[in-house]
């Protein structure tokens, strides 16, 4: 029996995904990092944005939007490039983000979130792991580990405390 459902495909071989037929508040593919301070679990790594860093570059952040998050804590994320795979990103993420070239981190967890009144669709990989220290590097004003079950949602920027929520790293207040 044929199905007039139009299942979501994205693919550069077979439809029938068309421009027309995404959400229309869009739709991101992102990768977290949720590294927690290996001394002290409660801490998870967050920063506040350098808003004199590239991150358009290495956010896909433009400008108004580093202007309105730069006071928030936020976790070392991005959105994946074309053709990136999430784990690819998370490496990404460790180089561009964070200065590092090796830190282990498990397999993703994968969970999505509608936003807003025009349904913006996030789907979202995040990898955990753990670190003892962390030094502060160019893309952030400050970088460290902060105890989350001090923060208030307000203290978020770019509902970064749904990714740690989801995570169970973070409870509401």
């Amino acid at each position: 029996m044929a199905t007039e459902r139009l299942f979501l495909r994205v693919s550069s071989k077979q439809g029938p995904l068309r421009l027309s037929e995404i959400p229309e508040g869009g739709f991101c593919l992102s990768a977290f990092l949720v590294i927690s301070n290996s001394r002290n679990p409660k801490e998870v790594l967050l920063g506040h944005l350098n808003p004199d860093a590239p991150w358009d570059h290495i956010g896909a952040l433009d400008p108004p939007r580093v202007e309105m998050n730069k006071n928030g804590w936020l976790l070392p994320a991005c959105h994946l490039i074309v053709g990136e795979s999430p784990q690819e990103a998370a490496k990404r993420i460790l180089k561009e983000q964070l200065g590092l070239s090796e830190q282990k981190l498990e397999e993703p967890m994968v969970f999505s979130e509608v936003y807003g009144e025009h349904s913006h669709w996030d789907l979202e990989f995040v990898f955990l792991g753990k670190r003892e220290s962390v030094k502060k590097t160019p893309a952030w004003r400050e970088l460290r580990f902060v105890d989350t079950s001090k923060l208030r949602k307000e203290d978020f920027a770019r509902l970064h405390e749904d990714i740690l929520a989801s995570a169970g790293k973070w409870k509401p207040t």
